[in-house]
């Protein structure tokens, strides 16, 4: 394993916290992803489906979970179903999970071989009322390709089609906005591997370097201290690109006084972080870039003062609108024309600053987190707000991950990551 063991305690946290959502009578199913394939027999390397390891702790494909919530006077039970692994398997993959390392990393006493599901379910359903199935209802999803979730869904409800159906996904999107202390700390150390590979960077970075250089940089910097990759596709954007909001081509010579917008994080334990810096690639930023580069820093700072419980996560893109807006007539990017002529849907800031403030972050980069529900203690945030000026060349976006406090500022995560002028430029022109 590339990271260190989690304790169990964990996962049965979690557990916990959606069976006593979960109605009497119950059951819920969790199932892993699928190896997902390329062509040939080439598959994409396995991601385990986020929702079951936030229950397991399990990494291993070909798995299921299953809650099941009986009467007042009986207790909850938790089902694992894993792999039952062979010789050839083994000597071909490597070691599998049995059901004492299963029991290890889950915490989950009743472990069954995936062999044995269908019977274990015929038995459990006779004092069931309700089925939970799991979808993804994130507000970002698109997904065009049929899951191993979606097919099991199918068959279940065709199945035992009198059960009544529940849908998992509104307890998910709660239970998971809100960090545990352990995913705060997990998602802590993936932003000092970041922190790592920015300051390698910083190092690195002159006219004349490609940006796939800048990724790859990054990429054995992470490695190198047991991120397994990065947590999504790395932006390495110089000059121009740098107004492209999800650039990922990085394969762009970078040039003498041009900028390099840099959004990438490092995933630990399958937890993400989610870091954005603008730097002169000449070690100096100019006169222009600067002002910019003030204004984006000044938005950033006062948008994670306004993160406190209570606050609507659109009403807090808004308030942040209004800042930004300030910013942008000082930077004589809008003017009073523009104000008096906007509205409510499309207000003018949206010219120079074209996405949200913030999302939530955790297992998926983009995190599960009901978005129209207050802003709570420990809920982990993004905060990147952006100026991108496509008639000057170039765009600034800075961004940090801050956990939300019960009073008081949100506690930033990359609070030593170097985002100031001054330090950026003293550390790109260290000899």
């Amino acid at each position: 394993m590339r990271y260190d063991p989690i304790d169990n305690s964990l996962f049965k946290k979690n557990r916990t916290k959606f069976l006593k959502k979960m109605d009497p009578n119950s059951i819920a199913f969790f199932n892993s992803n699928d190896n997902y394939p390329v062509s040939a027999d080439t598959t994409l390397p396995f991601e385990q489906h986020r929702d079951l390891f936030y229950m397991t702790g399990v990494n291993q494909d070909k798995t299921i979970l299953i809650l099941k919530t009986n009467g007042p006077n009986e207790s909850d039970k938790e089902f694992l179903f894993i792999t039952k692994p062979n010789k050839t398997m083994v000597h071909w993959e490597g070691e599998k999970l049995n059901p004492k390392s299963a029991f290890h990393v889950s915490g989950i006493e009743d472990v069954f071989w995936i062999d044995d599901l269908n019977k274990k379910i015929d038995e459990l359903m006779n004092s069931v009322e309700n089925i939970y199935i799991n979808n993804n209802e994130h507000y970002r999803a698109n997904v065009e390709t049929e899951t191993r979730e979606e097919r099991f869904n199918k068959w279940i409800q065709e199945k035992y089609f009198k059960k009544k159906i529940k849908k998992s996904n509104p307890i998910l999107q709660r239970i998971r906005a809100v960090k545990e202390p352990a995913e705060i700390d997990l998602i802590k150390k993936a932003c000092s591997i970041t922190e790592k590979g920015f300051r390698r960077v910083l190092k690195f970075v002159k006219p004349g370097v490609w940006e796939y250089e800048i990724e790859a940089e990054f990429s054995h910097e992470f490695i190198k201290n047991r991120s397994k990759k990065f947590a999504y596709s790395p932006i390495i954007a110089s000059g121009l690109n740098s107004t492209i909001l999800h650039y990922i081509n990085n394969n762009k010579q970078c040039k003498k006084n041009e900028l390099v917008l840099m959004d990438v994080g490092a995933e630990y334990a399958n937890y993400s972080s989610d870091m954005t810096r603008t730097i002169p690639i000449s070690g100096k930023f100019n006169k222009r870039q600067k002002a910019v580069y003030k204004s984006v820093l000044h938005v950033k700072n006062e948008a994670t003062k306004l993160l406190r419980p209570g606050i609507m996560w659109k009403d807090h893109h808004m308030e942040v609108g209004k800042i930004m807006t300030s910013e942008l007539l000082k930077l004589k990017l809008l003017d009073k024309a523009d104000i008096q002529n906007e509205t409510k849907k499309n207000p003018a800031f949206k010219k120079y600053f074209t996405h949200g403030t913030s999302h939530h972050l955790g297992l998926d980069t983009h995190d599960y987190g009901d978005i129209f529900h207050p802003v709570e203690k420990n809920n982990v945030f993004t905060v990147e707000p952006g100026i991108y000026i496509p008639e000057e060349g170039f765009g600034i976006r800075l961004e940090d991950d801050v956990v939300i406090t019960e009073s008081g500022d949100p506690i930033n995560l990359m609070k030593n990551i170097p985002i100031e002028i001054d330090e950026i430029e003293y550390l790109m022109n260290l000899k």
